[in-house]
């Protein structure tokens, strides 16, 4: 009788403890959540111009996922961590992050982009339950883009000039599409017409783009390119349904006097790899330039991962050669195995131990170099066929299909051959 009275004497004491610890780890050890939903950010140039993008929250197996929405592109991400009110996003395969406060007004902070010798941080910010992405929706009228245009880049000093083909759609005042260069796309562009003044702008975890204009009698002038922290380009550009690029397969060569290539770097294992290597004899081979860096590679890997999986029996062999921002082979190799396991790509990738600005350096048969992705078509004698520069990826829409099913056409025709 006396150990029960002490018992009950004691309980109350307990259950105080017990309500203190629940308050204390509610209150002070707890985590706000990132709602689920859509979010409007937006990352802010060093000039002051706001780079707006959308996002979607939801939940997948007990956790946070992220999709970064551009036109058609619903791009996942994964790898979130909040405690207390910090949220980290960490963007997949272009080693660049989202690092946050939640507020009462949503998200603000930092995108950090981790660059081979420095950190560039852009203002982040973010509210939820906004879908509009630079203009809630108005009804009033506004003129017509949709189509092909012949546009013209120059950079603000006047020193470089690139050339480009603008495809845009449009749904009222919605536009979406994107720019293809002689070196690949601007990938998915999305946007809008207020009266005559173009908004466009994406956001990929490595690509940070806005493009503004106005537009008069099928005439874009004006034109301001903002790209990442501080980079600012004028454009122009003029309707032209006959718009075009130049051959992509006549942009790069071989020196006179080559007609092979090859090459010794280790893959993922650390075994060392050549064309020379039995695996590559009487095969067609396709040779992959790329970076992990490069969203335009990123697009062409998506397309090889499964186009080598439905050839390799055929006779066809696919091998990357993986050009960082770094010569450190450890970082390099942690950077590659993330493109690896999100693309399940099942062809070798090799560590080229160059940077991404020594690829001519690191095969000297190639005449010039103009750009990542660049892939080379070999046939079953071991003999370079084709060269092609740059990739027109999915945002580019029938560019991208007619650019696959040449493709897969010249690999057929060369598998034919004997």
């Amino acid at each position: 009788m006396k150990t029960k009275t002490n018992s009950l004497k004691l309980y109350p004491l307990f259950c105080a403890l017990v309500l203190s610890a629940v308050l204390f780890y509610s209150c002070g050890r707890g985590t706000k959540d990132l709602e689920n939903g859509t979010w409007r950010a937006t990352l802010k140039t060093e000039s002051g111009a706001e780079i707006p993008f959308n996002f979607i929250v939801s939940d997948t197996s007990g956790k946070k996922i992220i999709h970064l929405v551009n036109a058609g592109e619903r791009f996942r991400v994964d790898d979130i961590r909040s405690e207390d009110d910090s949220v980290i996003i960490k963007l997949p395969l272009f080693d660049s992050e989202i690092k946050a406060h939640l507020t009462s007004s949503g998200l603000e902070g930092k995108w950090i982009r981790h660059l081979a010798d420095k950190d560039v941080a852009m203002d982040f910010n973010a509210k939820h339950g906004i879908s509009w992405r630079f203009f809630k929706p108005d009804k009033s009228d506004s003129v017509d883009i949709s189509g092909r245009w012949s546009a013209t880049f120059t950079s603000s000093d006047g020193k470089d000039t690139t050339i480009a083909v603008g495809e845009f759609t449009q749904d009222s005042a919605k536009v979406t599409g994107t720019f293809l260069t002689t070196t690949g796309d601007y990938r998915y562009l999305e946007g809008t017409l207020s009266g005559n003044k173009l908004f466009l702008s994406t956001f990929d975890g490595s690509h940070a783009f806005l493009f503004t204009g106005i537009v008069n009698n099928n005439v874009i002038k004006n034109g301001k390119f903002y790209s990442g922290l501080s980079s600012v380009d004028n454009w122009a550009a003029k309707k032209d349904p006959q718009a075009m690029l130049p051959d992509a397969y006549s942009l790069t060569s071989l020196k006179s006097g080559f007609d092979k290539v090859d090459f010794h770097f280790p893959d993922l294992d650390g075994r060392q790899v050549s064309l020379s290597d039995k695996k590559f004899k009487n095969k067609v081979v396709i040779v992959q330039f790329l970076g992990s860096w490069c969203p335009n590679c990123m697009d062409e890997t998506a397309y090889l991962a499964p186009f080598y999986k439905k050839y390799k029996s055929k006779g066809v062999e696919v091998v990357g050669l993986a050009y960082e921002r770094t010569a450190d082979p450890e970082r390099s190799k942690r950077s590659v195995e993330q493109l690896k396991t999100r693309f399940d790509i099942t062809y070798p990738l090799l560590i080229t131990g160059y940077t991404n600005k020594e690829a001519l350096k690191s095969m000297p048969a190639l005449n010039d170099f103009k750009a990542f992705p660049t892939t080379i078509i070999i046939d079953k004698s071991g003999k370079v066929r084709k060269i092609h520069t740059g990739f027109s990826g999915p945002g580019t829409g029938r560019h991208y299909t007619e650019f696959t099913d040449e493709f897969e056409n010249l690999v057929n025709n060369l598998l034919k051959e004997s």
